[in-house]
């Protein structure tokens, strides 16, 4: 048993249950005097000093070497300690702990969190801190920070003496730009998330920590009144600064209050109670939460902005050899100085309006420039409202935008500079609208004008080699569209007209239809980008929500497309679009629709008939030719495909059809259910096929089923033989990825055909908690049934807040009203499930019988 340290252990319990008191109380009271009147510094270096007393007593109480030191790092060293931040302590010791240093130590530790503090702690001697941050540059950043709170002052003199001796600024500066680079890049690029994380995000209060390091680390200053000495900031930008600080320091206070931990994110949960509290009203057009959130926005590109400047400044500053590179010049109002784009004269823009464009379209042409100079960057923010009717009706100045949207590079990238300088909004009077503009449909995640952005950057990528392994199709397509920027100009405009009431693609047309007269299009360039405008929702809607094995609503989908150019067009918007709304929308199975929908219309465009657009022929060869590969012989497949239909044929992919085949050629007449999973080709979810004689609720059973093991039905085919068999297939997927699906595969086909076997009840799944995103912004359920235009079967069309067991409800409803089901297109984007159903029933001609199932499945869909 190793020896005790020589402390009284009742001495520091004492101290703990007094301390944990004080600490509690203490925290009240900076809580209660915080929100009677909000200061940001007194909360945050009041709850520093509160921490820093307990530490103290316990220091003290547990009898610590005087030749140690105990020093605050990191926000905590910095004085900002925010409601829930964690407490970042580093003890400095002049050698190595020996054994009872070790259990004095511990004692220490264990103290410290009982008296309520979460502690990130080091124990490092001098040359073991300075190896340490030599080798990572967030342990490097931490001690920039160091502050001592009690202990040997000449040990941390020395320390921190050694420490900045040791410290090469330029390749911190260097790392920090490429650690703000990552995490930007974590964020995607944009302050826009509908849910930001204030800290994180770019704009967020990382930008504002991080230009304090560099400045600290290059002794150019503490505060940001230092940097506007050095003229390295005007008087105005430290102005903005601190009220940008200020806002994002009491919104993260707020948060933590709010959420009782150390919660950085701007959750829809929290969005309305932080409005409330921090005094937001809602206006005629917003609610509370969206005024808060636009105000946020704002206040992140205006910080970002700041970022770039004063980083532009550093690097002139810690690289001044750089600055007495060459300057070439460029055009009378242009030169480039230190790889970045200079105006030669601070009144450019002032003398030369159309400049304030042609900035733009000189870092496209010109590959080796890197950025704008910081006065640049100034001057094109403080004269941005040189952009009016009269700048927007120069012909000039709409050649040179036209000319952005032409060029082979950098429009992504200029684009997202000119929104964030507000150069975007100026030009383009109706973007104004949109900045920031949330949208609460439970799928996108960005404000519109980003998820507009979002939807170019993908457009661009279909024109780089680089990305081609990853859109084989969209690049090829790409490649052979003449005049592909056209789509720029689609995409800029699709969604525009959001928020204004009334149907956004029909007012977006209107838009659209004025920029491309005003900046003199042909008409038959303006023609393709009005109606990719209006119809940028019309291929996702039929290929998600129609049964696209009709051939009758292929040659209606031919016909509002009328010309192959368009339909590649609207392909390559759509599959954009649709990427551009969240990561978490996308997925291969909806690629797959969109393309099967493509191909289809492609084939009757070119002169096939409905049905040969279709395949059928082709897709049956393609399936014995899969066959004949897998090693089965000529004619095996016959028995089962005489008891399919053309309906079974059209709605499989021939790798579908051979993989049914190989299982169930020798079992067309199975006594028993057959039940085969397998990991789908995307890699992104389980094919599951089920073929068993057919049953009344076999269709609820099924989703019961499904349902009951966590799993999202993504794609259902519902098909019955013509000798009474159904052969139902599904495309599953697990939206938590609990599980390897490869480890589920055999608890599905066994579980699940014993459950059919022994005819065992449906199981109704557990209701499970709904997400975030539909408590706040519920969806109000609508159904809708109506014939098809054949009349031979009926179209069930719901809109609903997706939830576990959503199409469970919906099969069991449709049952107990003798309804049958032939497919379930699931349409689940985001949160918002839009589902269509194929189905038949004696009484759906009878419109009492269907306004009877309509108000069941209302009652169901209710949340």
């Amino acid at each position: 048993m190793p020896p005790q340290p020589a402390l009284s252990v009742f001495g520091v319990q004492d101290a703990i249950a007094n301390l944990r008191e004080r600490l509690a109380q203490g925290g009240v009271a900076l809580r209660e005097t915080y929100e009677a009147r909000p200061a940001t510094a007194k909360m945050l270096q009041g709850r520093c000093a509160l921490v820093d007393e307990s530490i103290f007593a316990l220091w003290t109480a547990c009898d610590m070497p005087a030749d140690a030191v105990l020093v605050a790092v990191g926000g905590y060293g910095r004085g900002e300690l925010y409601p829930g931040s964690d407490v970042d302590l580093m003890i400095l010791l002049p050698q190595p702990a020996d054994e009872a240093l070790r259990a004095k130590l511990s004692i220490l530790t264990g103290a410290l969190w009982d008296v309520g503090l979460e502690i990130g702690q080091s124990v490092r001697t001098p040359a073991e801190c300075l190896e340490a941050a030599a080798e990572d540059i967030t342990v490097q950043t931490n001690l920039l920070e160091a502050r001592k709170l009690t202990g040997n002052g000449e040990l941390f003199e020395d320390f921190t003496r050694r420490f900045h001796q040791q410290l090469d600024v330029r390749k911190f500066f260097k790392a920090k730009l490429l650690e703000q680079q990552q995490r930007y890049g974590r964020h995607n690029d944009t302050p826009f998330a509908l849910e930001p994380n204030c800290k994180e995000s770019p704009g967020g209060l990382r930008d504002l920590q991080m230009l304090g390091w560099i400045a600290r680390a290059a002794g150019l200053g503490r505060h940001w009144r230092d940097l506007v000495r050095k003229r390295l900031l005007t008087g105005t930008e430290a102005r903005e600064l601190r009220s940008a600080e200020r806002f994002l320091q009491h919104l993260r206070i707020r948060l933590h209050y709010l959420s009782g931990r150390a919660e950085d994110r701007l959750l829809f949960d929290h969005q309305e109670k932080l409005a409330r509290v921090m005094g937001i009203v809602p206006t005629g057009a917003k609610r509370a939460s969206e005024v808060l959130m636009q105000r946020y926005y704002l206040t992140a590109r205006k910080l970002m902005q700041i970022n770039a400047i004063l980083l532009q400044n550093y690097g002139a500053v810690i690289f001044p050899e750089e600055g007495g590179a060459a300057t070439f010049v460029i055009n009378e109002r242009f030169q480039s100085q230190r790889g970045l784009l200079d105006i030669r004269s601070d009144d450019v823009f002032e003398k030369h309006p159309s400049a304030l464009l042609e900035c733009f379209l000189i870092l496209q042409q010109r590959s080796e420039l890197k950025d704008m100079t910081a006065r640049t960057l100034r001057a094109l923010w403080l004269n941005r409202k040189r952009i009016n009717a009269a700048f927007r009706a120069d012909p000039d100045n709409r050649r040179l935008f036209i000319q952005i949207l032409q060029q082979k590079r950098g429009i992504v990238h200029e684009f997202r500079r000119m929104n964030q300088y507000d150069i975007l909004s100026h030009y383009l009077p109706a973007w104004r609208r949109i900045v920031g503009q949330m949208q609460h449909d439970l799928f996108h995640a960005y404000t519109v004008d980003q998820h507009i952005l979002m939807v170019v950057r993908n457009l661009r990528r279909f024109t780089m080699g680089e990305h081609m392994h990853e859109y084989p199709l969209m690049t090829r397509l790409m490649s052979a569209f003449e005049r592909h920027w056209l789509l720029y100009v689609a995409a800029l405009f699709h969604d525009i007209a959001k928020g204004r009431g009334g149907d956004h693609s029909r007012l977006g047309m209107a838009d659209a239809q004025a920029f491309c007269v005003q900046h003199e299009l042909d008409p038959e360039d303006t023609a393709l980008v009005v109606w990719l405008v209006e119809h940028h929702l019309t291929m996702s809607t039929v290929a998600q929500k129609q049964d696209t094995a009709d051939p009758l609503v292929i040659q209606r989908f031919a016909d509002v497309v009328r010309t192959e150019r368009r339909l590649v067009a609207l392909y390559l918007l759509t599959h954009a679009d649709i990427r551009g709304t969240s990561p978490k929308v996308w997925n291969g199975w909806r690629g797959k629709l969109l393309e099967d929908l493509f191909f289809a219309t492609q084939r009757l465009l070119r002169g096939a008939t409905p049905e040969q657009a279709l395949g059928l022929d082709d897709r049956q060869e393609d399936a014995r030719r899969l066959l004949r590969y897998h090693g089965l012989r000529a004619g095996v497949e016959d028995a089962l495909w005489a008891q399919l239909d053309a309906v079974y044929f059209m709605r499989h992919s021939p790798e579908e059809i051979a993989w049914h085949s190989r299982v169930l050629y020798y079992r067309v007449e199975a006594d028993e259910p057959v039940v085969k999973a397998r990991i789908a080709e995307d890699h992104q979810g389980l094919q599951v096929m089920v073929f068993t004689r057919d049953e009344k609720d076999l269709f609820v059973r099924l989703t019961g089923f499904f349902g009951r093991l966590g799993f999202s039905i993504l794609d259902a085919k519902v098909h019955t033989t013509r000798h009474g068999y159904a052969l139902d297939s599904f495309i599953l997927q697990d939206p938590g990825q609990q599980a390897s699906y490869r480890d589920v595969v055999v608890l599905i086909e066994h579980e699940l055909a014993d459950r059919l076997k022994r005819h065992a009840p449906p199981d109704r799944p557990s209701a499970g908690r709904l997400s975030r995103q539909v408590k706040h912004f519920p969806i109000t359920p609508q159904v809708s049934i109506r014939p098809d235009d054949a009349g031979r079967h009926y179209i069930l069309s719901l809109v609903a807040a997706d939830r576990p067991g959503l199409l469970f409800d919906v099969a069991d409803v449709l049952a107990r009203n003798g309804i049958d089901l032939h497919t379930a297109k699931i349409a689940t984007l985001g949160e918002r499930a839009e589902d269509t159903f194929l189905m038949t029933g004696r009484g759906l001609s009878q419109d009492a019988h269907v306004v009877k199932v309509e108000r069941e499945l209302l009652e169901r869909l209710q949340v």
